[in-house]
């Protein structure tokens, strides 16, 4: 069986797709910026996440927020083994 997609390297990026993520908002309780923060991690490579980490504080979110469980996008990536330059971005953000 093949693949439905092929997968995509090196796409581009730009300033307005990188700030459309600002506008996703979450299908269930979870808090809109926290469910929006981990999209953009779990979708854009560490340069494109760090230009949106700017906009969204810009745009008055907390890098803290959190989900339902209390975990804040900090603390759930720095559990992934590839994850230390986006928490870099995010702790230089003000996540703690």
């Amino acid at each position: 069986m093949r693949k439905d997609k092929p997968k995509v390297l090196d796409e581009v990026w730009t300033e307005d797709r990188v700030r459309s993520f600002l506008e996703i908002r979450s299908f269930d309780q979870t808090d809109h910026s926290f469910h929006m923060l981990l999209k953009a991690y779990q979708s854009m490579r560490a340069s494109d996440f760090e230009k949106f980490v700017g906009f969204f504080t810009n745009d008055g979110r907390d890098v803290n927020c959190t989900n339902g469980n209390d975990q804040t996008v900090l603390s759930i990536i720095t559990q992934h083994n590839k994850s230390a330059e986006y928490a870099a971005i995010l702790r230089a953000a003000g996540a703690s």
